[in-house]
């Protein structure tokens, strides 16, 4: 069975979620394919490398008479990969693109933590109803399948409380600082030219990005209403070169800690002063988390959390597991 699908968004990541179906024999071809200006469509799947030597030369994917929104009312597709950047208040025009394929009968992947985090419960209850999955594993800690393992492989367990590292940005920015000593801005620079920043770096070091997490984390392994403006948040963009120096002098350093304490309604991120040793400090873009659970005590994760391929990894990962669902009848 050949899985089809439509692909929404042309950056880092989506190409490569397209170098990863054209390379590995993974039973998927892409349908339709549709960046901010154009877009593209073959029922009988589109040549890939043509399509990514197009984008290269001129910028653009396809026709630009072909939008995203024809392409997710109209294309032939199986599985909608929505990966466009996130509109952290609206979730907009993500939001309206997922609803539309859900009611179509599609299945919906997507990166964006925008729709998320505003409409889970909707998008969930959508979903159910038209007897489609709604996959968001890249929406947090990269290349950790943190939310596929709290959500179906701890069953049994009562989930108590998750702390940890969920911004790659802000990690790689503090290790260079401590370990490099550099400033904060030529942290920020190397960040950026190293593809680990998001288009706009504020959205990581003040510390909405990893808020945008706890917010997901908390309505899907929780089951709250929890809003952006429910978490605590403390960024590291006013963070000094002086106070790493007193965190080393006191064998620590710091690191933006995010933590959900349900049953306290604790939802909060800030700079935290930790021990070296704490398996927390984890070096450049990685992402640590630890989660309480009442029968299998405390596990730690760590993984990349940043980088187009961790991301394209977690979006495979969910299409694949969609595709072995339906092959198996469920």
């Amino acid at each position: 069975m050949v899985v089809r699908l439509a692909l929404l968004g042309v950056g880092a990541v989506g190409r490569g979620i397209i170098h990863a179906v054209a390379e590995k024999n993974l039973g998927l071809i892409i349908t339709a394919v549709a960046d901010s200006r154009s877009g593209c469509i073959d029922p009988n799947g589109l040549n890939l490398k043509e399509l990514l030597d197009r984008k290269e030369k001129i910028g653009i994917c396809g026709d630009t008479s072909i939008n995203a929104e024809a392409i997710v009312q109209t294309a032939p597709y199986d599985i909608l990969v929505e990966i466009t950047p996130t509109d952290a208040r609206k979730g907009e025009p993500a939001t309206s693109y997922i609803k539309e394929a859900l009611k179509r009968g599609c299945h919906v992947v997507t990166s964006n933590k925008g729709p998320v985090a505003l409409h889970y419960h909707e998008l969930f209850t959508l979903a159910l109803k038209n007897n489609v999955q709604f996959r968001f594993e890249a929406t947090v800690a990269g290349a950790i399948p943190i939310l596929q393992t709290l959500m179906h492989n701890l069953g049994g367990n009562e989930i108590q409380s998750l702390y940890g590292v969920l911004n790659g940005t802000c990690n790689y920015i503090l290790t260079r600082m401590a370990e490099e000593k550099l400033t904060y801005k030529q942290a920020l620079d190397e960040a950026r030219t190293l593809g680990y920043a998001e288009a706009d770096p504020t959205y990581d070091v003040k510390g909405i990005d990893a808020a945008i997490k706890l917010v997901i984390l908390a309505n899907t392994i929780w089951k709250k209403n929890v809003s952006l403006d429910d978490v605590d948040v403390t960024g590291i963009d006013l963070l000094t070169e002086e106070a790493l120096r007193l965190a080393e002098q006191q064998d620590a350093t710091i690191r933006l800690i995010g933590e959900i304490i349900p049953e306290d309604n604790v939802y909060r991120l800030c700079p935290r002063i930790i021990p070296k040793e704490h398996p927390l400090v984890v070096q450049g873009s990685l992402n640590a988390i630890i989660v309480r659970t009442d029968l299998a005590g405390d596990l730690l994760f760590v993984g990349k959390g940043a980088g187009s391929l961790e991301t394209a990894s977690a979006v495979i990962g969910d299409i694949l597991s969609i595709r072995d669902m339906d092959a198996g009848g469920n």
